[in-house]
């Protein structure tokens, strides 16, 4: 009986101490399943609890329309759309000079040849671009600030220059050769040389046919600047696999692969400055000025200039025209001017498209496509009042004269007297043509118009 009640009292100590023992596991077991409830703060009837501050959540993400022109009409898309490419063709314009062209001084005439050496070096090219005292008379006729010749043609190079290297790269040739129609043109489309070469590419009649070009009364692709330049890649592609040298291909799209040849024969030389004193006297100039054009455009800003506003929509779309079409029946149902469309369609020479047998296209700029085509059926229905004038030989006779001729830059030293003469006009037509009242008031740089030709 005594160690029945001593095992009962070792029993009644062991339990308690047993569940004081567990009862923190029990606790950490409720922790995790359960979360207690804080006691509630006792009441202060004198104070006016403050709030608690909320905690910030994320906004949420709105939804997207399911209209994906956000509810613009079709002008109001077009706009923004000709704005953005406006912009990026400004953008890539401004990238290539402030990322590509070292920028540095401006420099006097004083500088150092070492200076042009250099800068010609920087620009890596698979054309030769030395440096010597003929070149560097033709870096200095171009960025000479007299004659505002780079800074026009920088202006003008926003909208061609896009165009140009795009076809030059896809027929993989040097993309440096976009100069060639600044010392060609100076980036005219419609530029007429006294010889009868037309258009950016200053393309003869016969070479420009024979490379696909359109040429007849009332269509010249030779001033159409992709058609021109497809048929300028396919032409210079044709001299480099003649001479394997860009100098020489340059020197014979000038003057020919003809005279090219002679001059190899008679120097033996092989390439252009051996065989510099046998070729024609302009092509002497030739690749030198190429070199002089290619320097002025890339470092212009090195000398002070600056582009012009280019005078031509940069952002710009394509209509196929299956129809006769006249730009006056455009021009009095859109708002868009007549010399706009004329500047973006400088191959249709008495501003016609004939599109009579298979279709021919029409630059619009970008905020007229949509107004265009919105349009259209009351643009075509206006043709008896505008073609029935055309249709007549003569008339188109008449205005065949009144729109073709040939453009002249006054270069220093010019005269009116010495021009008409070198066109075999008078001073009068002259004068009447370009509305001249002093004829000693000529400016370098003046573009002077030769009706006729």
């Amino acid at each position: 009986m005594k160690h029945l009640t001593a095992l009962l009292l070792l029993l009644a100590l062991c339990v308690p101490a047993f569940a004081a023992g567990r009862s923190p596991r029990k606790k950490r077991k409720q922790t995790k399943t359960e979360q207690p409830q804080p006691a509630p703060a006792p009441a202060v009837p004198t104070v006016e609890p403050k709030p608690a501050p909320q905690t910030q959540t994320a906004p949420a993400r709105p939804e997207l329309p399911d209209d994906v022109s956000l509810g613009f009409t079709p002008a109001q898309t077009d706009s923004l759309l000709a704005v953005w490419r406006e912009r990026q063709r400004m953008d890539a314009y401004t990238e290539f000079f402030n990322n590509y062209i070292l920028v540095d001084s401006l420099i006097p005439d004083t500088t150092p040849d070492s200076v042009y050496v250099g800068r010609l070096r920087a620009l890596a090219s698979p054309i030769q671009l030395p440096y010597n005292p003929l070149v560097k008379s033709y870096i200095n006729r171009y960025t000479d600030s007299r004659y505002g010749t780079i800074g026009r043609v920088l202006g003008m190079s926003q909208y061609y220059f896009p165009l140009i290297e795009e076809e030059l790269l896809r027929a993989d040739l040097p993309v440096e050769l976009r100069a060639l129609p600044i010392i060609e043109s100076a980036l005219s489309a419609t530029a007429t040389s006294p010889m009868g070469a037309v258009g950016l590419w200053q393309f003869m009649p016969s070479t420009g046919k024979s490379y696909g070009l359109e040429v007849n009364s009332l269509v010249d692709e030779r001033r159409d600047p992709i058609r021109s330049t497809q048929a300028a890649c396919r032409y210079l592609r044709d001299l480099y696999a003649i001479y394997n040298d860009w100098t020489l291909a340059i020197a014979a799209y000038n003057c020919g692969p003809g005279n090219v040849n002679k001059a190899i024969a008679r120097s033996g030389g092989k390439t252009f400055w051996e065989i510099y004193d046998y070729l024609p006297r302009e092509t002497r100039g030739y690749v030198p000025a190429f070199i002089g054009a290619s320097y002025a455009y890339a470092y212009h800003r090195q000398h002070g200039i600056e582009a012009a506003e280019a005078p031509i929509p940069l952002s710009v779309d394509t209509i196929r025209v299956n129809r006769l079409l006249h730009f006056g029946q455009i021009a009095s149902t859109i708002d868009l001017p007549l010399e706009t469309l004329r500047q973006l369609n400088p191959q249709y020479k008495i501003d016609i498209i004939p599109a009579t047998t298979k279709p021919y296209t029409l630059v619009l700029p970008q905020r007229s496509v949509t107004e265009y085509i919105a349009h259209e059926q009351e643009i075509f229905a206006k043709d008896s009042a505008y073609l029935k004038e055309y249709l007549d030989p003569a008339n188109l006779d008449k205005k065949r004269q009144e729109r073709t001729g040939s453009v002249y830059v006054v270069k220093k030293g010019d005269t009116l007297g010495a021009i008409a003469r070198r066109y075999r006009v008078t001073t009068a037509q002259l004068m009447r043509w370009n509305k001249i009242r002093n004829p000693r008031a000529l400016r370098i740089g003046q573009r002077l118009r030769i009706e006729g030709r």
